[in-house]
């Protein structure tokens, strides 16, 4: 599947895209050094009931960066206008890492305009220790210094499923514009905290997913998160870690779908 792109109604940025099938509106966001492609299981799997659109975030694949430096609620406001120029009106909105941080800031902050919302492998309030070693990696990015490696000896394990993802997700970080990544891992990096103390005003039907063996997005920040929404639920993939919707992407869509059949929310921001 091509990707698509449109211009921004209110930056004039480029955004690039990918769409497939009608329906009721479901957008995901991919995270740090990937791109719109890595939601391929669940744009094949979900399009038959949905209009389910990948877009590729700011610096990534074909979209348009954001200024050097720019933190999450930068990424949150392009959201929204990526959201008004399609004209989408109120969206199922799914993050993964990076994008659920993007995908949490939008739900508290623009209420009425989320049906519902989920977190894959999503990070909430890191402890001292990994904040300083998130942030320190993010300064090393800055500075052009990019390991590879580490990460996807964290996010992958020996299967066969794993070793296929691995090649993918490889690939995709091998072409990251790195001026770009620098500045979504930073904001990545300082982000976890942003919104944290406004998930409980997220009424509408959240989900907080992960995989008991990620040690970045714990299955135990998944439970946080969900217990501080009003309507969460957490989920916990046992035998992955980090990349879920690759790896183990037939249990994810079976829960995207039981989640997206939960009665919709939509509530006016206080």
């Amino acid at each position: 599947m091509t990707s698509t792109t449109l211009h921004l109604s209110k930056s004039g940025a480029t955004v690039a895209c990918r769409a497939k099938g009608a329906g009721e509106l479901l957008v995901l966001l991919h995270g740090v050094g990937m791109q719109s492609a890595a939601w391929g299981p669940q744009l094949d799997a979900l399009h038959h009931d949905y209009r389910v659109i990948a877009v590729d975030l700011p610096g990534h694949g074909g979209s348009d960066p954001l200024p050097q430096g720019s933190a999450l609620p930068a990424f949150v406001a392009w959201l929204d206008d990526v959201i008004a120029t399609l004209n989408l009106g109120p969206v199922n909105l799914a993050g993964h890492s990076m994008g659920a941080l993007i995908a949490a800031g939008f739900a508290v902050t623009h209420p009425n305009m989320t049906y519902r919302v989920a977190l894959l492998n999503g990070v909430y309030r890191r402890d001292d220790t990994a904040s300083a070693a998130v942030v320190a990696r993010a300064a090393e990015i800055e500075r052009g210094k990019v390991d590879i490696q580490t990460p996807l000896a964290r996010w992958f394990g020996s299967s066969t499923s794993d070793a296929k993802a691995r090649g993918q997700v490889s690939d995709w970080l091998n072409a990251v514009d790195l001026a770009a990544y620098g500045t979504a891992y930073s904001a990545f990096a300082r982000g976890d905290k942003t919104y944290a103390d406004r998930l409980p005003h997220i009424a509408c039907p959240f989900l907080a997913l992960t995989g008991d063996g990620d040690y970045n997005s714990t299955p135990q920040m998944s439970r946080a998160m969900a217990a501080q929404a009003q309507n969460g639920e957490a989920v916990v993939i046992e035998g992955h870690r980090h990349m879920v919707n690759l790896t183990a992407a037939e249990q994810v869509n079976a829960h995207l779908l039981a989640w997206l059949k939960r009665p919709q929310t939509v509530k006016e921001l206080l």
